[in-house]
């Protein structure tokens, strides 16, 4: 094995079977060190070269060197047989269209998380294709391979379901995010492990702000203060990426008292809006009405001319199909959820579940993921 060529005959002769693919597979691990050093010749013969993850990011390149590979290596994540993916589940791949063919096609089912899923989400949110990464968040997970995985999974799907401002679908992902038991895709209660990883640190940090706006749970007090508060710990926010998100949730506490206005007012003025929910002025309480109006979360009428907000009745009468449909699924989903409850809650299968938990170390776990700012 003293060339790149030679190497090129051997994978080459070795890609006829799955045994083959095997041997192949192993080949090339021992042969890292020259693909390493002969990257710049690789180009020519890349169709051949699905292993290595490395061969030709060791050394830098150019935009337009790059979109060879790029093409290459996304083609062979869509094109691929099974039994290439599963023995390179950490293969890099380039492109959201790949990399969802990759990840479904590594899985034994559709209930089973590879490593390759939450790198398929961490490529959504870094390219901000949200609405493609939630299509890998509809199945239930019942079978993990590495702890790692599972808690990526959780963490950057939540991430993609708050920029996609679907808060609940959030919470369940960032709460599973700080436990490890995937039995099912409702709240887990069941405790990861006494020893704490970086990851359900950072999803815990999201989840109580994702909380904060979803649900609306504050103590009392001006909110002047917790603005100075805010802009206090500025520097701290941003550092911890969660600088977005906290300001989310002092605009989702005034938002939050304008709905309540809904229930007791009719009619009022833009003025007493502005002084009720301790806003600085009438044209701040506008703005907030008019996105509030727009995002269909109060129905109302602003007379521009008179500064005077006219309440409305929702206008939608719950007699749709469309409708019906959401009721009905909202039901299951509370009984799936109550149920999970009950039995995560249950003396008998938390003893049984904690026998039979897996011994992990600490190494299993991964150090602080990514973060974005949302």
């Amino acid at each position: 094995m003293n060339t790149v060529e030679s190497l090129v005959t051997q994978i080459q002769g070795l890609s006829s079977s799955s045994y083959d693919l095997s041997v192949l597979h192993n080949y090339l691990k021992q042969a890292e060190d020259l693909l390493r050093c002969e990257s710049s010749q690789l180009l020519p013969f890349l169709p051949f070269y699905p292993f290595s993850r490395e061969a030709c990011t060791s050394s830098p390149v150019s935009k337009e060197q790059a979109n060879t590979p790029v093409s290459i290596i996304a083609r062979f994540g869509t094109c691929c047989a099974v039994e290439q993916i599963r023995m390179a589940p950490d293969f890099v791949y380039t492109g959201s269209g790949s990399t969802a063919s990759s990840s479904a096609k590594s899985s034994t089912s559709s209930e089973h998380l590879t490593p390759l899923h939450p790198d398929y989400l961490q490529l959504c949110l870094l390219s901000k294709c949200y609405k493609a990464g939630l299509s890998n968040l509809e199945e239930n997970i019942f079978e993990v391979d590495r702890p790692r995985d599972f808690f990526l999974y959780c963490y950057y799907g939540g991430m993609i379901c708050i920029g996609q401002k679907l808060f609940q679908k959030a919470l369940e992902l960032l709460h599973n995010g700080c436990y490890y038991s995937p039995i099912s895709s409702a709240v887990v209660t069941s405790p990861m492990s006494t020893t704490i990883n970086a990851i359900a640190v950072e999803a815990y940090q999201k989840y109580v702000l994702v909380s904060l706006i979803h649900h609306g749970q504050y103590g009392a007090g001006k909110f002047s203060e917790l603005e100075l508060y805010v802009e206090t710990n500025r520097e701290k926010f941003e550092s911890d990426k969660n600088l977005g998100l906290v300001k989310q949730v002092v605009s989702s506490m005034y938002k939050r008292n304008i709905q309540r206005l809904t229930q007791t007012y009719l009619t009022l003025s833009l003025q007493d809006i502005a002084n009720t929910v301790q806003l600085g002025s009438p044209k701040e309480a506008e703005m907030h009405v008019l996105q509030m109006i727009q995002d269909g979360e109060i129905y109302a009428t602003i007379n521009q001319k008179d500064g005077m907000v006219r309440f409305l009745e929702d206008p939608e009468q719950y007699k749709t199909c469309e409708m019906i449909e959401r009721i009905d699924s909202s039901i299951q989903r509370y009984k799936a959820d109550t149920m999970d409850e009950l039995i995560s809650c249950d003396p008998s299968y938390i003893a049984k579940a904690g026998s039979e938990r897996q011994r992990l170390d600490f190494d299993d776990y991964d150090p602080v993921p990514q973060k974005f700012n949302l």
